[in-house]
């Protein structure tokens, strides 16, 4: 067993700083150990002379908040599962998962060796039609001349005229026969809709693909937003003004703020609860689709009353809740522990239903070792 054994000072009833050393140094102490106790005594009568350093706020009436805690993900405006136009082998596959792509890249390309002979072949045919229109339009200007003079029967003209609109029917037909197979042919090639994320490849090199057979699966990345299930029993207290501040799992501790976007007031029957789509205030480059979000709704309660924010209040393991207010000494201010009932707590704030009345004084920073009546010096407000 150990036994330790304390040095214990003399007490002096003193009545200044150098009789407490003088009165050390009889007692037999030594002079840096006495030195040390001069500066403890000057130091704490300094302290107790000048008061606790404290930062107070004066409390005043205010609109009362609920706050209510919703999850949600992060989602993108569009996405997208791309197909091509036409059928055809795939012979370039230009984009990968994870991929970012501008609107109009190239993407995949089919095999297009067929339709390219058949738009040669109906090009071919639009020619000819043209050039058998434009010898018959000939004759029949040729026909029309020599019609006053009677050399030429009326009824050979009408067989002219009829020519003409044959042949013309004919060449609109194969001018669009010409542009469907020029179209069929540009849509060999698959190009991005709009700006975002190849978030799936589901072709490859080889295969034959159909229309409608979805290859790609393409995300926008921009303008993002956040969906929270919301329950029902707060959709009359929501609107397009409601404050919504949000964070996100993936960058712990930092909180954005974000508008109501969109309310769906529709409810799902098993869930009972409805849509609530909210627009980040700024994009932050970091938001990826699909992420988790966790987001405050500041609910008003439509009434006002008292409260202080959330550092002025000190809570105990046997329930209570204190906080310390300014009164005024003889001296100057002192402190003066409150034993007061909380109510809902929001946006850094905690109503305070019973123990405090307007314009008082709390202290919210330096009141973790407060004492009745201790002198206090202000230094904030």
């Amino acid at each position: 067993m150990f036994v330790h054994r304390r040095l214990r000072l003399p007490t002096f009833a003193v009545l200044s700083p150098l009789s407490s050393f003088s009165a050390a140094r009889a007692a037999g102490l030594p002079a840096l150990l006495c030195l040390a106790c001069l500066q403890l005594w000057s130091a704490g009568a300094s302290a107790a002379a000048e008061g606790v350093p404290v930062a107070v706020a004066t409390i005043k009436q205010q609109s009362i908040y609920r706050q209510v805690e919703i999850t949600g993900t992060v989602t993108s405006p569009r996405v997208a599962q791309l197909s091509t136009a036409a059928s055809g082998l795939v012979v370039a596959i230009h984009a990968e998962e994870g991929d970012q792509v501008e609107q109009g890249s190239l993407l995949l390309e089919l095999d297009p060796e067929l339709a390219q002979l058949t738009l040669q072949a109906t090009q071919a045919r639009r020619q000819q039609t043209q050039l058998a229109l434009q010898d018959a339009e000939r004759r029949l200007r040729e026909a029309r001349v020599l019609l006053p003079q009677r050399s030429i029967a009326e009824s050979t003209v009408r067989d002219l005229e009829a020519e003409v609109a044959e042949d013309r029917a004919s060449f609109e037909q194969a001018r669009a026969e010409a542009s469907h197979q020029q179209q069929l042919v540009a849509r060999h090639q698959l190009k991005a809709p709009f700006h975002g994320v190849v978030s799936k490849k589901l072709a490859e090199l080889g295969e034959w693909v159909v229309p409608g057979q979805g290859v790609f699966e393409l995300v926008a990345d921009q303008h993002l937003r956040l969906d929270f299930a919301v329950g029902e029993d707060y959709l009359a207290a929501l609107d397009s003004d409601t404050e919504v501040q949000y964070s996100l799992n993936a960058l712990p501790g930092q909180r954005f703020q974000g508008r109501v976007q969109t309310i769906v007031p529709v409810t799902e029957p098993g869930a009972r609860t409805f849509l609530l789509r909210v627009q980040p205030e700024s994009q932050n480059e970091r938001l990826i689709p699909g992420m988790s979000a966790r987001a405050t709704l500041q609910i008003p309660t439509s009434r006002t009353g008292l409260a202080v924010p959330r550092d002025a209040t000190l809570r105990y393991p046997d329930g209570r809740v204190v906080v310390w207010t300014v009164s005024s000494g003889k001296d100057g201010p002192v402190a003066s522990e409150k034993l007061v009932q909380i109510g809902q707590s929001f946006d850094g704030m905690v109503e305070i239903r019973q123990g405090l009345k307007a314009d008082d004084r709390v202290v919210v920073k330096g009141n973790e070792a407060l004492q009745n009546g201790q002198r206090l010096r202000i230094i904030d407000g």
